[in-house]
């Protein structure tokens, strides 16, 4: 127990003896090198998220503005269907034979190509 706490307070008498023994050139990286370090990293966040995003976020708003009446649909929720009515914010999808439902333009996810839901 005696040991355990003179180990102890040769460490606290250590940290601060460490820490002045440094060279004061090796103290950080200076103004500029911390410039190019926040530089590099506003364009790592650029290209890794939001450069991304805003490319998908046009993609799904050119294809809501771009669904048309008989569009085979899929919406985020995995409902499959063809496109009977569009309004604005809306859109009639029919899932099966004389069973439709109304469905947000927001939560399509993909368009299918033509002919796709007689082949499932």
């Amino acid at each position: 127990m005696k040991s355990m706490k003179l180990l102890v307070a040769a460490l606290m008498a250590m940290v601060p003896a460490v820490a002045m023994a440094q060279d004061p050139a090796a103290q950080g990286m200076g103004v500029m090198g911390q410039v190019i370090f926040f530089a590099g990293f506003i364009l790592i966040f650029y290209f890794l998220i939001w450069r991304p995003q805003s490319k998908r976020a046009k993609e799904h708003k050119a294809l809501m503005s771009g669904l048309n009446k008989g569009d085979e649909v899929v919406t985020s929720g995995g409902v499959a269907g063809k496109i009977t009515k569009v309004t604005d914010d809306f859109i009639v999808v029919e899932i099966a034979d004389n069973v439709e439902i109304k469905v947000q333009k927001v939560a399509v996810a993909a368009a299918l190509p033509k002919g796709t839901l007689k082949e499932i």
